[in-house]
Formats: C-alpha cells, structure tokens, sequence
C-alpha cells in the first residue's frame, strides 16, 4: 500500500473514531423553548385518562412525569407495574408526552453491579414496552437520603448513571437520560463528586442527556428570586451554584454541561403548597404541617412579598424561562393530595375542582410559550426585587 493510501486509511479510521465518539454524545438543544411539565400520577391510577389529557392540554402542558416503582432484584417490569406501563401507552398514544420516574426507598437502591444490571435491564425494558418513551429518569433525589443512602453517594450513582446509559442507548439510541438532586442536601457537592467518580473512571462517553435538579424553596411562602448564603442549598436563585458545579465536574470531558445553547437543566419538581380552606376540608385529612402554605390566590393590593400560589407559580415559571442553561419546569403536582401531610401544591383540590391559582398557571404558560417575556422585568432574572415589609418573619397573613 502507497504512502497515500495509508495516510488516506488513517484519516477514513481517525473520521470513524470522531463519528462514533460524536455519536456518544447528547444531541445538541439549541431551540430555547422551555418545556412546561407536571408531576402528576393521577394516570396511573385510572382506566381512562381523556378528562386528565384534556386537562393536561387546556393548561397547556407539555410532559407528565410518572413514577414507577423498583425493588431490589427486579430485572423488568412487576405486574403492576406493567399496569402502570400500559396506561402510560395509552396516554402517549393519545400525544401526551410522558417522563418516566423509576425509584424506590432508599435501602433498596441499587448500589452493586448485579443491582445496577436488574435496575438498567428494568428500564430497558420499559422502554421496550412503550417505543415512544424517550424520557427517564434515574432514581429520584440522589444526594437525599429519602433516596438514596449515604454509604451509596456519588461513586454509586456515577456507576448506576453509566451502566443505565450504555444499556439504554442500544435500545433507544436518542433516549433522554436525566439525572436527579434534591434543593437540599448539597447538591452541588454531590454532582462534583460525581464528576470526581467519572473522571477517575476513565470513562469516555457520557452519563446522562440532561441534569434534573428540584428547586424547591425553603418554604412555600418563599419567593423563587430568594437567593440562600448557604452553599448546601440549590433553590432556583441559587443555581449559579450547581452550574458552576457541573462545569468543574465535567469540563473537558465527554459529558457536555448546560449552557445558554444547550438548556439541558431541567427542574424536574417545583411546587408550593397551598392552605385547605373550610369549603374543602371534608376532602382532606390529618394536619397540615407545613406552617408557610400560601392561599391559592391573595385578595388584589396585598404587599407583593406576601405570597399565594398563583404568583408563585408565575414567577417561578417565568423566572426559569429567563435563566437560560434551564430546559424545563415541572409543577408538583396537579391535583393535591388528600393528606395533610403530604403535598397540597396542585392547581386542583383534591375534589378535582379548580384552584383559583389554575387560570393563573394557564396564563403564565401560555405567556412563556408566546416568547414575549421582557426578563429585564422577571424577579431574579433582572427586574426590581420586591423589599420585604418589616413584619415578613412573621409570614403571611392569615
């Protein structure tokens, strides 16, 4: 073979190795448009789900994740969870766009190569059930231990992270794998030991698509633009903290970062838990223990510090569509739960009847979706920042 030849051989084999490392990687987002979701499990639950689309459609949502749960050493679906599947089909059969969720407690998480493999290889075959799944994401909160254990960490999240993406993509090659941290429980640190994991590895194809993070306030009386000198915190103001996390994490290697031309940061949960008034106590039960839940909706000429559901909703909603290293906002939930304990942050009571914040949510997505928001007016994003009144340690009026 002649000079030529060899050089031309080493360029065609230097080509393919570029090629399929390129092939490796995350598909680019380079559309800014900011996907508007739901956390909402209500489909699992029902037969028929044309009332919950139709819902789903007139508040003008673009994805609905579901959770479907794992144990230890199940290598595919149970058969409730194949129920939950089907009726997932059938609501993506429809055009609803589903995310999946798939988790347990936190002594069951996968935390050794065989548990990884059963893990993977279950939602490997989620994904087989349903083609048109292309969302999911692993685990839940991966730095809180409601999730995961603390003798896991990050070593074994970095290791489940890549097990499930190198089995995945030879099933769904443009699957879109997401990652997950909680507000709380230093999240930033934990996605740099992540990255610390990844490196010493020596891996070099990514670990996920898209890093999911949930923003959650301290209370739900507290404003999105609130900024936390606490550096274990990551509510939404705070998220230069986890970018600048990821970047040290993973520059310079084959894992791409959120950026303004790739808004690969979704917020995966956010939400704000609204008081019960009388007219609805009968469909709730227990005690409310979260003492900052806001009304659904203040009467007109409130102080703006003083807060309610629909201007949280809002400004949370808008504030992420002007930072622009974020992809998505997912409202927990639809519609409340029934026990006090838990979640009452739908736009739903749990009679199914509407909140007076819901048109509000309506308006605020319908207002990110037409693009014509001014962020120079967005809280946080560079509009004025309301000052607190003197007395808003003692939280919101009753």
């Amino acid at each position: 073979m002649g000079r030529a030849a060899v050089v031309g051989a080493a360029v065609f084999a230097c080509a393919c190795v570029v090629a399929a490392h390129a092939a490796e990687r995350p598909a680019p987002q380079t559309t800014r448009q900011l996907l508007v979701g739901l956390d909402d499990d209500t489909a699992k639950w029902r037969t028929r789900a044309d009332g919950l689309i139709a819902t789903y459609r007139h508040l003008g949502i673009d994805a609905v994740r579901l959770t479907i749960p794992w144990q230890l050493g199940q290598n595919r679906p149970t058969a409730e969870a194949g129920v939950f599947l089907h009726r997932a089909a059938k609501m993506v059969a429809r055009g609803q766009r589903a995310v999946l969720a798939v988790y347990g407690r936190p002594w069951q998480a996968p935390l050794t190569a065989v548990q990884r493999g059963h893990y993977c290889g279950f939602l490997k075959h989620a994904l087989k059930r349903i083609p048109r799944i292309r969302d999911v994401v692993v685990w839940n909160e991966a730095n809180s231990p409601d999730f995961w254990p603390a003798a896991g960490g990050a070593v074994a999240y970095e290791a489940l992270l890549a097990e499930c993406w190198d089995r995945l993509r030879n099933v769904r090659p443009a699957v879109n794998l997401i990652s997950t941290t909680a507000a709380r429980n230093d999240p930033a640190g934990f996605m740099r030991a992540v990255g610390v994991a990844y490196r010493e590895s020596g891996r070099k194809r990514p670990l996920v698509t898209t890093f999911g993070h949930n923003p959650y306030p301290v209370n739900a009386a507290e404003p999105p633009w609130v900024r936390h000198d606490d550096p274990t915190n990551v509510s939404q103001a705070d998220l230069p903290r986890l970018l600048e996390a990821l970047d040290d994490a993973f520059r310079g290697t084959a894992q791409p970062v959120p950026s303004s031309t790739r808004p690969s940061l979704w917020y995966m949960e956010n939400g704000f838990q609204t008081k019960v008034p009388p007219s609805k106590r009968e469909h709730y039960h227990g005690e409310e223990t979260d003492h900052w839940a806001v009304p659904a909706l203040a009467p007109e000429g409130i102080d703006p510090w003083y807060r309610d559901q629909a201007s949280q909703l809002r400004d949370a909603l808008l504030f992420a569509h002007c930072q622009p290293q974020v992809g998505a906002f997912f409202n927990f939930e639809l519609i409340d739960e029934d026990r006090l304990a838990g979640w009452q942050s739908g736009v739903l009571w749990r009679d199914g009847a509407r909140k007076p914040s819901y048109d509000h949510f309506r308006e605020a997505v319908d207002l990110v979706k037409s693009g014509d928001v001014d962020c120079s007016t967005v809280p946080g994003a560079g509009g004025p920042i309301p000052e607190p009144p003197p007395d808003a340690a003692a939280g919101q009026p009753g």
